[in-house]
């Protein structure tokens, strides 16, 4: 017993304690929300989320007791995971009711796997070592570095694209400008990647985005209403729901438009709504306020570490869990079109709540092991390599 209690303190010490409870607090809110919209519909969307939560925080801990420095010296295996996951997408990719495009793959049993949520922490690991590399050299501020950087970033930005889930596309191209800009990339080259975007809009416009992604577009600045029957109805449904909860909201398995799925998806890309509803205003603001303590947590982990790798690392997953945030809270607002991005934590979906979790015990890995410490235990796994328990 004395020797389980000193593990447990050893494991709270060399951890941030703060971000595992915001964590475990995200879960059990998101949990509470999709028990209460489960009445809506006939698919058991609890059980999955409980899996999930089950397996990543599982997956979390074990992932914690291990150096994140094995994880960059073995990128080449996370790259090779990720290029399997695209083309398993191509050759079996399946679309799922309520989705437009083609992103998942469904295994045995019946179960559904979006695999561009691991693409995302595979992305982040192979980035970090060649930004890392590149800062090393110092090379940072040369252009073929930085075309390289370039280059390894629209690498997933267009096999994603092509799959249709231009919502990850946001993402991954926001965890690339975060990244770079913390590597000391100069400031001329995001201009100058302004400036090329700009002028390029009427091409991507006409040529890259579809007739839908325009429609949504559109949707947005409708001021006759007539958007409200197609595109902008999700949208308009989201924002009665939030408000109709005024303060306080009409309490947890009491909401009528919860009940009778008024919302589409308001399981997964729209649970604020369930939370505007049912606890108000005041559930919305405790949704946000949870969310930023995790992502401030992450950015100061990432800033007190030592290490420029966990410092690329923790950036990463801080741009990841951040974009994601923002995106999916402007879209439910209205503010930014429907683009298929889940609340980090929240939405139900087995694939984007495993990764939110795996993320978490990789920041707790850059917390325990960015730098060196007497008292760990090494274990051998290879000739070079050990993990420190």
């Amino acid at each position: 017993m004395v020797n389980i209690k000193r593990k447990a303190e050893n494991f709270l010490k060399r951890n941030d304690c703060i971000l595992w409870l915001f964590t475990i607090v995200a879960a059990i809110y998101s949990l509470l929300l999709i028990s209460s919209l489960q009445r809506a519909g006939d698919y058991n969307y609890m059980f999955t989320q409980v899996i999930a939560v089950v397996l990543g925080f599982a997956g979390a801990i074990i992932i914690s007791f291990i150096d994140y420095n094995i994880f960059i010296k073995r990128w080449w295996i996370f790259a090779i995971i990720a290029l399997i996951l695209a083309a398993l997408v191509f050759l079996f990719g399946i679309q799922v009711e309520g989705t437009d495009d083609t992103a998942w793959i469904r295994l045995p049993g019946g179960i559904t796997v979006q695999p561009s949520e691991f693409i995302k922490i595979c992305f982040i690991f192979t980035f970090t070592k060649h930004l890392s590399y590149i800062q090393e050299k110092g090379l940072i501020k040369k252009f073929p570095a930085v075309m390289s950087l370039l280059i390894h970033a629209l690498i997933p930005i267009l096999v994603i694209h092509l799959q249709g889930d231009d919502g990850t596309v946001l993402i991954f191209a926001f965890i690339f400008l975060v990244m770079t800009f913390a590597a000391g990339v100069p400031a001329g080259y995001y201009i100058a990647l302004g400036v090329l975007l700009i002028t390029g809009a009427p091409i991507i416009w006409n040529f890259v985005l579809n007739s839908e992604h325009r429609s949504r577009i559109l949707a947005l600045f409708d001021l006759d209403g007539n958007a409200l029957t197609n595109y902008g109805w999700q949208q308009y449904q989201g924002k009665v729901s939030i408000a109709s909860g005024e303060l306080s909201g009409s309490g947890l398995y009491n909401g009528s438009r919860v009940e009778y799925g008024i919302v589409p998806e308001q399981q997964n890309d729209f649970i604020f709504t369930v939370a505007g509803e049912e606890l108000g205003f005041i559930g919305c603001v405790l949704i946000l306020a949870v969310l930023f303590v995790i992502i401030l947590r992450v950015i100061i982990n990432g800033k007190n570490t030592n290490d420029i790798k966990g410092k690329y690392i923790c950036y990463g997953i801080f741009a990841l869990i951040s974009s994601q945030t923002i995106i999916n809270i402007g879209m439910v607002l209205g503010f930014v079109p429907v683009v298929g991005i889940t609340l980090p934590f929240f939405s139900a979906g087995g694939s984007s709540v495993l990764s939110m979790l795996i993320c978490v015990g990789i920041v707790q890995s850059v917390v325990k092991y960015n730098e060196s410490e007497p008292d760990k235990i090494k274990v051998k796994i290879g000739k070079k390599d050990r993990i420190k328990i």
